[in-house]
Protein backbone atom coordinates (compact mmCIF):
# COMPACT_ATOMS: atom_id res chain seq x y z
CA UNK A 1 0.00 0.00 0.00
CA UNK A 2 1.61 3.57 -1.36
CA UNK A 3 0.61 6.44 1.12
CA UNK A 4 0.00 9.51 -0.22
CA UNK A 5 1.03 12.64 2.43
CA UNK A 6 1.35 15.63 0.14
CA UNK A 7 -0.97 16.15 -3.38
CA UNK A 8 0.49 18.30 -6.13
CA UNK A 9 -2.64 19.94 -7.89
CA UNK A 10 -1.46 19.95 -11.64
CA UNK A 11 -4.18 22.50 -12.65
CA UNK A 12 -6.20 25.31 -12.50
CA UNK A 13 -9.92 26.89 -11.52
CA UNK A 14 -11.97 25.82 -10.28
CA UNK A 15 -11.23 22.15 -10.56
CA UNK A 16 -7.84 22.26 -8.83
CA UNK A 17 -9.94 24.05 -5.98
CA UNK A 18 -12.00 21.17 -6.17
CA UNK A 19 -9.51 18.74 -5.54
CA UNK A 20 -7.71 20.68 -2.65
CA UNK A 21 -11.19 20.27 -1.11
CA UNK A 22 -11.36 16.86 -1.20
CA UNK A 23 -7.46 16.15 -0.52
CA UNK A 24 -7.86 18.93 2.57
CA UNK A 25 -10.54 16.66 4.09
CA UNK A 26 -8.34 13.67 3.49
CA UNK A 27 -5.62 15.72 5.48
CA UNK A 28 -2.78 15.74 3.00
CA UNK A 29 -0.60 18.20 2.27
CA UNK A 30 -1.21 20.49 -0.50
CA UNK A 31 0.48 22.00 -3.45
CA UNK A 32 -1.01 24.60 -5.93
CA UNK A 33 0.69 25.59 -9.26
CA UNK A 34 -0.04 28.63 -11.27
CA UNK A 35 0.76 30.67 -13.94
CA UNK A 36 1.65 34.57 -14.29
CA UNK A 37 -2.14 35.22 -15.21
CA UNK A 38 -2.99 33.01 -12.28
CA UNK A 39 -1.06 34.62 -9.54
CA UNK A 40 -3.73 35.57 -7.12
CA UNK A 41 -6.29 32.85 -7.61
CA UNK A 42 -8.60 31.31 -5.00
CA UNK A 43 -6.63 27.63 -5.80
CA UNK A 44 -3.16 29.48 -5.30
CA UNK A 45 -4.54 31.02 -2.13
CA UNK A 46 -6.29 27.56 -0.70
CA UNK A 47 -3.57 25.29 -0.91
CA UNK A 48 -0.50 24.79 1.73
CA UNK A 49 1.85 25.85 -0.83
CA UNK A 50 1.84 27.31 -4.51
CA UNK A 51 4.49 27.53 -6.88
CA UNK A 52 4.67 30.17 -10.11
CA UNK A 53 5.69 27.86 -13.28
CA UNK A 54 5.35 30.04 -15.36
CA UNK A 55 4.06 32.73 -17.98
CA UNK A 56 -0.18 32.72 -18.77
CA UNK A 57 0.62 30.73 -22.31
CA UNK A 58 -0.27 27.04 -20.60
CA UNK A 59 2.30 25.52 -23.28
CA UNK A 60 4.49 27.53 -21.27
CA UNK A 61 2.96 26.76 -17.55
CA UNK A 62 0.48 24.35 -17.16
CA UNK A 63 1.46 22.09 -19.54
CA UNK A 64 5.64 22.05 -18.63
CA UNK A 65 5.61 18.33 -16.91
CA UNK A 66 9.60 18.85 -16.73
CA UNK A 67 9.16 22.25 -14.13
CA UNK A 68 5.53 20.28 -12.57
CA UNK A 69 8.35 17.66 -11.51
CA UNK A 70 10.80 19.50 -10.49
CA UNK A 71 8.64 21.23 -7.73
CA UNK A 72 7.44 17.78 -6.46
CA UNK A 73 11.65 17.38 -6.06
CA UNK A 74 11.58 20.54 -4.39
CA UNK A 75 8.64 20.52 -1.99
CA UNK A 76 8.79 16.43 -1.27
CA UNK A 77 5.66 15.78 -2.90
CA UNK A 78 4.29 12.39 -3.05
CA UNK A 79 1.47 12.23 -5.62
CA UNK A 80 0.37 14.54 -8.41
CA UNK A 81 -3.75 15.23 -9.55
CA UNK A 82 -3.82 16.24 -12.97
CA UNK A 83 -7.58 17.39 -12.57
CA UNK A 84 -9.12 17.17 -16.24
CA UNK A 85 -7.69 19.01 -19.04
CA UNK A 86 -3.68 20.05 -19.57
CA UNK A 87 -1.85 16.79 -19.02
CA UNK A 88 -4.79 14.66 -17.59
CA UNK A 89 -5.06 12.54 -20.87
CA UNK A 90 -1.15 12.56 -21.32
CA UNK A 91 0.41 9.30 -20.99
CA UNK A 92 4.16 10.69 -21.75
CA UNK A 93 3.75 12.78 -18.93
CA UNK A 94 2.01 9.75 -16.35
CA UNK A 95 5.19 7.52 -17.30
CA UNK A 96 7.29 10.58 -16.30
CA UNK A 97 5.60 10.45 -12.78
CA UNK A 98 5.63 6.84 -11.78
CA UNK A 99 9.62 7.05 -13.19
CA UNK A 100 10.16 9.99 -10.96
CA UNK A 101 8.99 7.71 -8.68
CA UNK A 102 5.79 10.14 -8.07
CA UNK A 103 1.87 8.63 -7.82
CA UNK A 104 -0.32 9.61 -10.65
CA UNK A 105 -4.28 9.50 -9.49
CA UNK A 106 -5.28 8.41 -12.36
CA UNK A 107 -5.18 5.43 -15.12
CA UNK A 108 -1.74 3.66 -16.12
CA UNK A 109 -0.34 4.95 -19.31
CA UNK A 110 -1.17 2.16 -21.26
CA UNK A 111 -4.79 2.61 -20.72
CA UNK A 112 -4.60 6.11 -21.47
CA UNK A 113 -2.74 5.23 -24.63
CA UNK A 114 -5.49 2.45 -25.41
CA UNK A 115 -8.32 4.82 -24.65
CA UNK A 116 -7.09 7.53 -26.08
CA UNK A 117 -6.70 6.08 -29.67
CA UNK A 118 -10.56 5.59 -30.84
CA UNK A 119 -9.47 2.92 -33.41
CA UNK A 120 -7.53 1.17 -30.98
CA UNK A 121 -10.13 1.19 -28.26
CA UNK A 122 -12.54 -0.69 -30.58
CA UNK A 123 -10.26 -2.84 -31.36
CA UNK A 124 -9.59 -3.69 -27.62
CA UNK A 125 -13.54 -3.63 -26.31
CA UNK A 126 -14.67 -5.79 -29.74
CA UNK A 127 -13.64 -8.57 -27.34
CA UNK A 128 -16.72 -8.62 -25.17
CA UNK A 129 -19.30 -7.54 -28.14
CA UNK A 130 -20.22 -4.40 -26.87
CA UNK A 131 -22.12 -2.49 -29.80
CA UNK A 132 -20.13 0.12 -32.14
CA UNK A 133 -21.69 2.35 -34.91
CA UNK A 134 -21.23 0.52 -37.83
CA UNK A 135 -17.92 1.36 -39.92
CA UNK A 136 -14.10 1.09 -40.75
CA UNK A 137 -12.12 -1.02 -37.67
CA UNK A 138 -9.12 1.01 -39.13
CA UNK A 139 -7.16 4.19 -39.76
CA UNK A 140 -8.07 4.52 -43.58
CA UNK A 141 -6.27 7.07 -45.92
CA UNK A 142 -6.63 5.95 -49.71
CA UNK A 143 -9.98 8.35 -51.02
CA UNK A 144 -11.47 5.98 -53.32
CA UNK A 145 -11.07 3.15 -50.83
CA UNK A 146 -12.96 5.27 -48.41
CA UNK A 147 -15.36 6.59 -50.49
CA UNK A 148 -16.50 2.36 -51.17
CA UNK A 149 -16.72 1.79 -47.81
CA UNK A 150 -18.88 4.90 -47.11
CA UNK A 151 -20.97 3.88 -49.77
CA UNK A 152 -21.46 0.26 -47.95
CA UNK A 153 -22.34 2.06 -44.53
CA UNK A 154 -24.65 4.14 -46.24
CA UNK A 155 -24.78 7.86 -46.52
CA UNK A 156 -24.75 9.74 -44.36
CA UNK A 157 -21.15 8.81 -42.60
CA UNK A 158 -19.40 11.12 -40.28
CA UNK A 159 -15.24 11.24 -41.00
CA UNK A 160 -13.36 11.12 -37.60
CA UNK A 161 -10.06 11.87 -36.19
CA UNK A 162 -8.76 8.44 -34.76
CA UNK A 163 -6.75 11.17 -31.77
CA UNK A 164 -9.77 13.30 -31.86
CA UNK A 165 -11.81 14.95 -29.46
CA UNK A 166 -13.93 18.23 -28.80
CA UNK A 167 -15.38 17.99 -32.33
CA UNK A 168 -12.11 18.59 -34.09
CA UNK A 169 -11.30 16.44 -37.13
CA UNK A 170 -14.88 15.59 -37.08
CA UNK A 171 -16.85 16.09 -40.53
CA UNK A 172 -20.65 15.03 -41.39
CA UNK A 173 -20.70 13.81 -45.10
CA UNK A 174 -24.44 13.61 -46.79
CA UNK A 175 -23.77 12.61 -50.15
CA UNK A 176 -21.16 11.00 -51.78
CA UNK A 177 -20.06 13.63 -54.38
CA UNK A 178 -19.00 15.79 -51.13
CA UNK A 179 -17.09 13.49 -49.56
CA UNK A 180 -13.55 13.24 -51.29
CA UNK A 181 -13.22 17.39 -49.80
CA UNK A 182 -14.41 16.61 -46.67
CA UNK A 183 -12.24 14.10 -45.84
CA UNK A 184 -9.16 16.43 -46.98
CA UNK A 185 -10.48 18.67 -44.53
CA UNK A 186 -10.66 16.16 -41.57
CA UNK A 187 -7.11 14.92 -42.06
CA UNK A 188 -6.35 18.35 -42.23
CA UNK A 189 -7.90 19.45 -39.11
CA UNK A 190 -6.24 16.28 -37.30
CA UNK A 191 -2.61 17.33 -38.13
CA UNK A 192 -3.24 20.45 -36.81
CA UNK A 193 -5.12 19.91 -33.86
CA UNK A 194 -3.39 16.16 -32.26
CA UNK A 195 -0.26 15.93 -35.12
CA UNK A 196 -1.96 12.67 -36.21
CA UNK A 197 -3.71 12.62 -39.22
CA UNK A 198 -5.57 9.10 -39.28
CA UNK A 199 -9.31 9.54 -39.56
CA UNK A 200 -12.13 6.60 -39.66
CA UNK A 201 -15.35 6.74 -40.80
CA UNK A 202 -18.75 5.77 -39.00
CA UNK A 203 -22.30 5.41 -39.79
CA UNK A 204 -23.51 9.08 -38.94
CA UNK A 205 -26.98 8.86 -36.23
CA UNK A 206 -28.90 12.09 -36.64
CA UNK A 207 -30.98 12.33 -33.76
CA UNK A 208 -28.58 10.59 -31.14
CA UNK A 209 -28.59 11.29 -27.17
CA UNK A 210 -25.46 11.59 -25.46
CA UNK A 211 -25.21 9.40 -22.43
CA UNK A 212 -21.97 8.38 -20.59
CA UNK A 213 -21.54 5.81 -18.21
CA UNK A 214 -19.03 6.53 -14.61
CA UNK A 215 -17.08 4.17 -13.99
CA UNK A 216 -14.70 3.19 -11.10
CA UNK A 217 -11.92 0.21 -10.78
CA UNK A 218 -8.90 -0.39 -8.14
CA UNK A 219 -5.74 -2.41 -8.50
CA UNK A 220 -6.89 -5.78 -7.42
CA UNK A 221 -9.38 -5.99 -10.33
CA UNK A 222 -12.77 -4.87 -8.98
CA UNK A 223 -14.51 -2.41 -11.19
CA UNK A 224 -17.84 -0.93 -10.94
CA UNK A 225 -20.30 1.32 -12.99
CA UNK A 226 -21.78 4.65 -10.58
CA UNK A 227 -24.72 5.35 -13.41
CA UNK A 228 -25.24 7.28 -15.98
CA UNK A 229 -24.88 11.16 -17.16
CA UNK A 230 -27.31 12.45 -20.03
CA UNK A 231 -24.89 15.03 -21.76
CA UNK A 232 -27.13 15.74 -24.44
CA UNK A 233 -27.16 19.52 -24.03
CA UNK A 234 -24.03 20.51 -26.45
CA UNK A 235 -22.42 23.30 -28.43
CA UNK A 236 -20.14 22.48 -30.74
CA UNK A 237 -19.77 19.21 -29.57
CA UNK A 238 -18.92 20.56 -26.26
CA UNK A 239 -21.59 19.73 -22.94
CA UNK A 240 -23.20 22.81 -21.67
CA UNK A 241 -25.95 20.99 -19.48
CA UNK A 242 -25.47 17.68 -17.77
CA UNK A 243 -27.84 15.61 -15.49
CA UNK A 244 -28.11 12.49 -13.60
CA UNK A 245 -29.70 10.21 -13.71
CA UNK A 246 -30.69 10.66 -17.80
CA UNK A 247 -34.87 10.87 -18.47
CA UNK A 248 -35.25 7.80 -20.58
CA UNK A 249 -32.89 4.80 -19.54
CA UNK A 250 -35.14 1.69 -17.74
CA UNK A 251 -33.55 -0.20 -14.93
CA UNK A 252 -33.24 -3.04 -17.87
CA UNK A 253 -31.37 -0.49 -20.08
CA UNK A 254 -29.25 1.13 -17.17
CA UNK A 255 -27.94 -2.15 -16.52
CA UNK A 256 -26.89 -3.23 -19.61
CA UNK A 257 -25.02 0.21 -20.32
CA UNK A 258 -23.74 -0.02 -16.93
CA UNK A 259 -22.12 -3.77 -17.72
CA UNK A 260 -20.82 -2.69 -21.15
CA UNK A 261 -19.10 0.45 -19.49
CA UNK A 262 -17.56 -1.95 -17.17
CA UNK A 263 -16.33 -4.86 -19.78
CA UNK A 264 -14.26 -1.45 -21.58
CA UNK A 265 -12.70 -0.67 -18.53
CA UNK A 266 -11.67 -3.96 -18.17
CA UNK A 267 -10.69 -4.64 -21.44
CA UNK A 268 -8.01 -1.25 -20.69
CA UNK A 269 -7.09 -3.05 -16.68
CA UNK A 270 -8.81 0.25 -16.12
CA UNK A 271 -7.85 1.52 -12.33
CA UNK A 272 -9.04 4.92 -10.75
CA UNK A 273 -12.10 7.08 -12.30
CA UNK A 274 -13.04 7.13 -15.93
CA UNK A 275 -16.21 7.51 -17.92
CA UNK A 276 -17.43 5.56 -21.30
CA UNK A 277 -19.30 7.61 -23.58
CA UNK A 278 -22.32 6.23 -25.86
CA UNK A 279 -24.66 7.54 -28.61
CA UNK A 280 -28.49 6.10 -28.32
CA UNK A 281 -30.70 6.21 -30.73
CA UNK A 282 -33.92 6.87 -31.45
CA UNK A 283 -35.03 3.17 -30.99
CA UNK A 284 -32.88 3.15 -27.76
CA UNK A 285 -29.98 1.21 -29.51
CA UNK A 286 -26.59 2.34 -27.72
CA UNK A 287 -23.35 2.49 -29.01
CA UNK A 288 -19.43 2.65 -27.25
CA UNK A 289 -18.20 5.76 -28.91
CA UNK A 290 -15.00 6.70 -26.43
CA UNK A 291 -13.77 6.44 -23.13
CA UNK A 292 -12.21 9.34 -21.32
CA UNK A 293 -9.54 8.27 -19.35
CA UNK A 294 -9.84 11.37 -16.09
CA UNK A 295 -12.23 12.76 -13.93
CA UNK A 296 -15.37 14.42 -16.04
CA UNK A 297 -16.49 18.15 -16.09
CA UNK A 298 -19.70 16.56 -14.82
CA UNK A 299 -18.56 14.75 -11.94
CA UNK A 300 -20.84 16.27 -9.27
CA UNK A 301 -24.29 15.15 -10.44
CA UNK A 302 -22.69 11.46 -10.49
CA UNK A 303 -21.67 12.73 -6.83
CA UNK A 304 -24.41 13.99 -5.94
CA UNK A 305 -27.17 10.71 -6.90
CA UNK A 306 -24.48 8.58 -5.39
CA UNK A 307 -23.22 10.37 -2.43
CA UNK A 308 -19.62 9.50 -3.28
CA UNK A 309 -16.63 12.04 -3.40
CA UNK A 310 -15.15 10.51 -6.44
CA UNK A 311 -11.94 12.75 -5.98
CA UNK A 312 -11.73 11.00 -2.69
CA UNK A 313 -11.76 7.79 -4.45
CA UNK A 314 -9.38 8.40 -6.95
CA UNK A 315 -6.57 8.97 -4.17
CA UNK A 316 -7.27 5.90 -2.50
CA UNK A 317 -7.34 3.66 -5.53
CA UNK A 318 -3.99 5.50 -6.15
CA UNK A 319 -2.77 4.25 -2.87
CA UNK A 320 -3.41 0.61 -4.05
CA UNK A 321 -7.05 0.87 -1.34
CA UNK A 322 -9.38 -1.89 -2.58
CA UNK A 323 -12.60 0.02 -3.70
CA UNK A 324 -15.16 -0.38 -0.17
CA UNK A 325 -18.30 -1.10 -2.27
CA UNK A 326 -19.38 -3.57 -4.98
CA UNK A 327 -22.07 -2.72 -7.26
CA UNK A 328 -24.90 -4.15 -5.33
CA UNK A 329 -24.38 -1.55 -2.79
CA UNK A 330 -24.52 1.42 -5.42
CA UNK A 331 -27.89 3.20 -6.25
CA UNK A 332 -29.63 6.25 -7.39
CA UNK A 333 -30.67 8.29 -4.88
CA UNK A 334 -33.03 11.64 -6.44
CA UNK A 335 -31.81 13.62 -9.24
CA UNK A 336 -28.97 16.43 -10.48
CA UNK A 337 -28.57 18.67 -12.91
CA UNK A 338 -25.19 20.98 -14.15
CA UNK A 339 -25.08 23.84 -15.69
CA UNK A 340 -21.35 24.67 -17.10
CA UNK A 341 -21.48 28.69 -16.35
CA UNK A 342 -19.33 30.04 -19.54
CA UNK A 343 -18.22 33.38 -20.47
CA UNK A 344 -19.69 33.42 -23.65
CA UNK A 345 -22.50 35.08 -25.43
CA UNK A 346 -25.32 32.47 -26.40
CA UNK A 347 -26.65 35.10 -29.02
CA UNK A 348 -23.53 35.16 -30.76
CA UNK A 349 -22.69 31.78 -31.57
CA UNK A 350 -21.22 30.83 -28.04
CA UNK A 351 -18.36 33.12 -28.49
CA UNK A 352 -16.03 33.41 -25.83
CA UNK A 353 -16.34 37.04 -23.75
CA UNK A 354 -13.74 38.23 -21.55
CA UNK A 355 -13.40 41.09 -19.47
CA UNK A 356 -13.69 41.97 -15.44
CA UNK A 357 -16.53 40.01 -13.08
CA UNK A 358 -18.12 43.46 -11.67
CA UNK A 359 -20.72 41.83 -9.55
CA UNK A 360 -20.23 38.22 -8.78
CA UNK A 361 -22.46 36.29 -6.14
CA UNK A 362 -23.12 33.22 -5.81
CA UNK A 363 -26.29 31.36 -5.25
CA UNK A 364 -27.21 29.39 -2.11
CA UNK A 365 -29.73 27.30 -0.33
CA UNK A 366 -31.35 23.76 -0.41
CA UNK A 367 -29.82 21.46 -2.94
CA UNK A 368 -27.61 24.01 -4.48
CA UNK A 369 -23.91 23.67 -4.97
CA UNK A 370 -21.18 26.06 -6.69
CA UNK A 371 -17.88 24.56 -8.05
CA UNK A 372 -16.02 27.83 -9.07
CA UNK A 373 -12.37 29.64 -8.81
CA UNK A 374 -13.10 33.46 -9.15
CA UNK A 375 -14.36 36.39 -6.93
CA UNK A 376 -15.66 39.49 -7.43
CA UNK A 377 -13.26 41.63 -9.08
CA UNK A 378 -11.38 39.17 -10.66
CA UNK A 379 -10.61 38.87 -14.78
CA UNK A 380 -11.07 36.33 -16.88
CA UNK A 381 -8.13 35.33 -18.37
CA UNK A 382 -7.54 34.61 -22.17
CA UNK A 383 -5.63 32.53 -22.19
CA UNK A 384 -7.55 29.80 -20.63
CA UNK A 385 -11.06 27.80 -20.78
CA UNK A 386 -13.96 29.99 -20.45
CA UNK A 387 -15.79 28.09 -17.85
CA UNK A 388 -16.54 30.35 -14.84
CA UNK A 389 -18.25 27.55 -12.67
CA UNK A 390 -20.51 24.42 -12.68
CA UNK A 391 -23.37 25.43 -10.90
CA UNK A 392 -25.51 21.92 -9.81
CA UNK A 393 -28.82 21.56 -8.33
CA UNK A 394 -30.05 18.47 -6.41
CA UNK A 395 -33.61 17.45 -5.80
CA UNK A 396 -35.72 14.22 -4.90
CA UNK A 397 -36.96 14.12 -8.48
CA UNK A 398 -36.12 15.75 -11.72
CA UNK A 399 -38.50 18.25 -11.61
CA UNK A 400 -37.54 19.61 -7.70
CA UNK A 401 -34.03 19.53 -9.33
CA UNK A 402 -34.88 21.61 -12.75
CA UNK A 403 -37.08 23.84 -10.05
CA UNK A 404 -33.63 24.65 -8.28
CA UNK A 405 -32.03 25.10 -11.15
CA UNK A 406 -34.21 27.86 -12.12
CA UNK A 407 -33.82 29.27 -8.77
CA UNK A 408 -30.60 29.09 -8.24
CA UNK A 409 -29.74 30.83 -11.89
CA UNK A 410 -32.11 33.76 -10.80
CA UNK A 411 -30.18 34.26 -7.89
CA UNK A 412 -26.41 33.89 -10.10
CA UNK A 413 -25.30 37.54 -10.03
CA UNK A 414 -22.81 37.66 -12.52
CA UNK A 415 -22.34 41.41 -14.50
CA UNK A 416 -19.17 42.57 -16.58
CA UNK A 417 -19.16 39.74 -18.85
CA UNK A 418 -21.57 37.79 -21.45
CA UNK A 419 -22.22 34.36 -19.50
CA UNK A 420 -24.92 30.71 -20.34
CA UNK A 421 -26.74 31.39 -17.04
CA UNK A 422 -29.93 32.62 -19.29
CA UNK A 423 -29.43 30.10 -22.17
CA UNK A 424 -29.53 27.48 -18.95
CA UNK A 425 -32.92 29.20 -18.06
CA UNK A 426 -34.27 28.84 -21.93
CA UNK A 427 -33.46 25.39 -22.01
CA UNK A 428 -34.73 24.23 -18.31
CA UNK A 429 -38.13 25.63 -19.37
CA UNK A 430 -38.27 24.51 -22.72
CA UNK A 431 -40.91 22.23 -23.41
CA UNK A 432 -38.74 19.68 -25.46
CA UNK A 433 -35.95 19.53 -21.88
CA UNK A 434 -39.06 19.18 -19.79
CA UNK A 435 -40.45 16.25 -21.12
CA UNK A 436 -37.34 14.73 -21.73
CA UNK A 437 -37.84 14.29 -25.60
CA UNK A 438 -34.54 15.84 -26.78
CA UNK A 439 -31.51 14.97 -28.60
CA UNK A 440 -27.68 16.74 -29.52
CA UNK A 441 -29.21 18.50 -31.84
CA UNK A 442 -31.19 20.93 -29.35
CA UNK A 443 -29.38 23.93 -30.21
CA UNK A 444 -30.08 23.65 -33.84
CA UNK A 445 -33.64 22.76 -33.52
CA UNK A 446 -34.44 24.98 -31.04
CA UNK A 447 -32.31 27.85 -30.35
CA UNK A 448 -32.05 31.00 -32.18
CA UNK A 449 -30.35 34.60 -31.57
CA UNK A 450 -34.07 35.83 -30.38
CA UNK A 451 -34.47 33.14 -27.84
CA UNK A 452 -33.13 35.11 -25.36
CA UNK A 453 -35.69 38.02 -25.95
CA UNK A 454 -38.50 38.72 -22.89
CA UNK A 455 -41.54 37.57 -25.79
CA UNK A 456 -39.84 34.55 -26.86
CA UNK A 457 -38.40 33.40 -22.70
CA UNK A 458 -42.79 33.85 -21.86
CA UNK A 459 -43.64 32.28 -24.74
CA UNK A 460 -41.65 29.24 -23.71
CA UNK A 461 -41.82 29.50 -20.16
CA UNK A 462 -46.16 29.46 -20.47
CA UNK A 463 -45.77 25.87 -22.57
CA UNK A 464 -43.37 24.98 -20.44
CA UNK A 465 -46.19 25.55 -17.86
CA UNK A 466 -48.85 23.46 -19.42
CA UNK A 467 -46.72 20.47 -20.15
CA UNK A 468 -45.45 20.66 -16.08
CA UNK A 469 -49.55 20.47 -15.40
CA UNK A 470 -49.62 17.43 -17.81
CA UNK A 471 -46.64 15.36 -16.57
CA UNK A 472 -48.09 16.54 -12.74
CA UNK A 473 -51.51 14.88 -13.77
CA UNK A 474 -49.66 11.75 -15.36
CA UNK A 475 -47.83 10.95 -12.24
CA UNK A 476 -50.59 11.08 -9.86
CA UNK A 477 -52.71 8.45 -12.45
CA UNK A 478 -51.95 4.77 -10.95
CA UNK A 479 -51.97 3.30 -14.53
CA UNK A 480 -48.96 5.60 -15.89
CA UNK A 481 -46.17 4.36 -17.36
CA UNK A 482 -44.31 7.09 -15.76
CA UNK A 483 -44.54 5.16 -12.56
CA UNK A 484 -42.32 2.59 -14.19
CA UNK A 485 -38.38 4.53 -13.59
CA UNK A 486 -37.35 7.87 -13.94
CA UNK A 487 -36.02 6.62 -17.46
CA UNK A 488 -40.47 7.06 -18.90
CA UNK A 489 -40.94 10.01 -17.07
CA UNK A 490 -42.63 12.38 -20.27
CA UNK A 491 -44.24 9.50 -21.66
CA UNK A 492 -47.72 11.47 -22.46
CA UNK A 493 -45.38 14.01 -24.44
CA UNK A 494 -44.19 11.87 -26.12
CA UNK A 495 -47.03 10.18 -27.51
CA UNK A 496 -48.59 13.33 -28.49
CA UNK A 497 -45.61 15.36 -29.31
CA UNK A 498 -46.93 19.31 -28.71
CA UNK A 499 -44.97 20.38 -32.22
CA UNK A 500 -41.75 20.17 -29.87
CA UNK A 501 -39.40 18.96 -32.43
Amino acid sequence: MKKITKLLVANRGEIALRVLRSAKEMGLKTVAIYSEADRNALHVRYADEAVCVGPPASAQSYLRGDKILEVCRELGVDAIHPGYGFLSENAAFARMVKEAGLIFVGPSPEAMELMGSKLAAKQAVSQYGIPMVPGTEEAISDVEAAKQIAREVGFPILIKASAGGGGKGMRIVNAEADFEEQMQLAVNEAVSAFGDGAVFIEKYIGSPRHIEIQVLGDEHGHIVHLFERECSIQRRHQKVIEEAPSSVLTPELRARMGQCAVDVARACDYTGAGTVEFLLDENHNFYFLEMNTRLQVEHPVTEQITGLDLVKEQIRVAEGQPLPFTQEDLTITGHALELRVYAEDPQNNFLPDIGTLTTYVRPQGPGVRVDDGFEQGMDIPIYYDPMIAKLVTFGKDRQEAIERMLRAIDEYQITGIETTLGFGRYVLQHPAFVSGHFDTNFIRDHFTVDSLKPAAVEAEHKLAAVLGAMLLLEKKTPTSAAQDAPATTGSAWKRNRLGSR
